[in-house]
């Protein structure tokens, strides 16, 4: 726990499990471009640790990671990685902004768990594939208990909203999916209770099972196409339930809730 700077030769590879585990004094770390993997509880608990810049090198962090890293006030996920272990940053407590990468395809349970100070999501996943733990088993979804979340920036990459990414981020009021995405996954923003807008892009041609259930404060749906294209977007069941009476508008008109037309 004394350690305060520690150097990191380029001939390292991985930053093993556990290397340093519980070293609260540790308060800076430089991991150089020869590294690919952060391996499980790497930093775990290291709650001196302000900052980490972590290299184009990496491809995978492992669980809990930097679990409780407590100082940390910003990440940001290369477009090298691929995956995220489960709770990886979970409990770091003071992240604002988190920037997610656009190669990152797989992300495990409670991830970015209870950062409890989590403002600013920079989603720039290009087609993640998995977030969180199977449906039914136990949900521990990435953003799990993340209530200060108020901004999801998506990057104009992006093709697809996995399954659960945002669910029950009661903190966020609106979200613009942008013209690229051509799937939103099932609940991906169930739960979201303080969401009151959404704009959704016109390549969208599939919206998941319960994908905006529970939104029980939305107001305001706009979709950037027509009446007709909304229309023929595949909705699954119940993908809309228990949401505010809603209106969406589209290039040319207006719809109510049910699809029907508003005069």
């Amino acid at each position: 726990s004394g350690l305060r700077r520690v150097p990191i030769g380029n001939r390292v590879t991985s930053i093993v499990d556990g290397a340093f585990s519980g070293c609260s004094g540790l308060t800076s770390i430089t991991i150089p471009n020869s590294v690919t993997s952060i391996g499980d509880d790497a930093f775990f608990r290291c709650s001196g640790l302000t900052s980490v810049t972590i290299p184009d090198s990496v491809t995978s962090i492992e669980s809990h990671a930097f679990f409780r890293c407590s100082g940390l006030t910003s990440i940001t996920i290369p477009n090298s990685v691929t995956s995220i272990g489960s709770s990886a940053f979970s409990g770091c407590s003071s992240l604002t902004s988190i920037t997610i990468g656009n190669s990152v395809t797989s992300i495990g349970g409670s991830a970015f768990g209870d950062c409890s100070n989590l403002e600013i999501v920079y989603w720039n996943a290009t087609a993640c594939e998995s977030v969180g733990s199977t449906p039914g088993v136990h949900m521990d979804t990435a953003f799990e208990d993340c209530t200060k979340l108020t901004t999801v920036v998506i990057g104009d990459n992006v093709s697809t909203i996995p399954d659960y990414v945002f669910y029950c981020c009661s903190g966020l009021t609106s979200v613009t999916i942008p013209d690229s995405v051509t799937s939103i996954g099932w609940s991906a923003f169930a739960n979201c209770s303080g969401l009151t807008s959404i704009t959704i892009g016109n390549s969208v041609t599939s919206i998941g099972d319960s994908t905006f259930r529970d939104c029980s404060s939305l107001t305001s749906v706009t979709f950037n196409g027509t009446k007709a294209q909304w229309k023929a977007v595949s909705k699954d069941i119940n993908w809309n339930y228990n949401t505010g009476n809603y209106t969406v508008t589209c290039t040319d008109g207006k719809l109510d809730k049910n699809g029907n037309e508003i005069t």
